[in-house]
């Protein structure tokens, strides 16, 4: 086994690097390169002697679970409300007359773009569905290897752009939360409450803002593509606030798959009260809350 090549740095300044021939993409590994364990090896063939396919069967059942469910309840287009509560597969909810099939198409392409586009999930479908590697110094199905140049893998490129579009998702969602809070009397009297779906609510979008703000690309947009922070206008601010994305982006994993099951749980939580399975719990009660309010902008006033 051929030890990896060690990088050497040019000492020579303002040379450009030479350009990649052109019958490979520049993201490929010149013809007779070291390529690491595994490559040009029968598939499935290592001498690695631990439970490695453990995880990437984990992340195919895990994956392919909530990835259905996902699907089913998007193709539903029924009992995404119960009372205040929301199903965040269905928010911001649009309803258009021209629209024919299940309002959560409207919105859906916007997390599942993000997810599908998400630097941690690639790694983990890709090992887990295509097995392109299954893991780490094991056999690999194909030989030739062309990056993500080509369609459709070139669509994960726009993985910041559907950060985008995700982040105003997140303003919605949050909305949903406070709506969550907020119930209404058979009198048209308004109280706030903590109910199981409030706490479902709040953990499925906690999660998804966690999930965002450890975004790799998010972490590159803020300072990790600077060089220098002290050059930079505002280098102080980006420096910490780079410095705080990086602590989370070190969590990316966890929260990408928490946050996956937490609003899938909360979509399974409001459809399963609004179809009469469960009977949603009221923990905590401020009835009289809103009675108060005008009392006391009065006196404020």
């Amino acid at each position: 086994m051929s030890p990896e090549p060690q990088r050497k740095l040019s000492s020579s300044a303002g040379v450009a690097p030479a350009a990649a021939p052109s019958y490979r993409p520049a993201t490929c590994t010149p013809p007779g390169a070291w390529r690491g364990a595994g490559y040009g090896q029968p598939f499935g063939a290592t001498e690695r002697t631990d439970t490695w396919w453990l995880m990437p069967l984990a992340q195919a059942l895990g994956l392919g679970l909530l990835g259905l469910y996902a699907t089913w309840a998007a193709f539903q287009g029924a009992h995404y409300e119960f009372g205040n509560y929301l199903s965040p597969f269905y928010s911001p909810l649009l309803k258009p007359a021209w629209w024919p099939i299940s309002p959560a198409f409207l919105i859906l392409w916007i997390p599942a773009g993000f997810r599908g586009t998400c630097y941690y999930y690639r790694k983990a479908y890709y090992r887990a569905f295509f097995a392109d590697p299954s893991a780490c110094a094991v056999g690999e199905p194909r030989k030739g290897y062309r990056g993500e140049v080509g369609f459709p893998w070139a669509i994960q490129n726009l993985h910041r752009y559907f950060m985008y579009f995700a982040s105003i998702l997140l303003v919605f969602l949050w909305w949903d939360v406070i709506r969550a809070f907020i119930f209404t009397d058979p009198d048209g009297s308004h109280y706030l409450a903590i109910g199981g779906g409030t706490l479902a609510i709040l953990a499925s979008n906690a999660l998804l803002t966690m999930y965002s703000l450890s975004c790799h690309s998010l972490r590159h947009l803020v300072g990790g593509k600077l060089d220098c922070f002290s050059c930079a206008v505002a280098g102080g601010p980006r420096h910490g606030a780079w410095s705080r994305l990086s602590a989370l982006n070190a969590h990316h994993m966890g929260y990408a798959w928490w946050s996956l099951f937490a609003v899938c749980f909360a979509d399974f939580y409001v459809r399963m009260c609004s179809m009469g399975v469960f009977h949603d719990p009221m923990f905590v009660t401020f009835r009289h809350l809103f009675d108060y309010a005008p009392k006391i902008s009065h006196f404020l006033l």
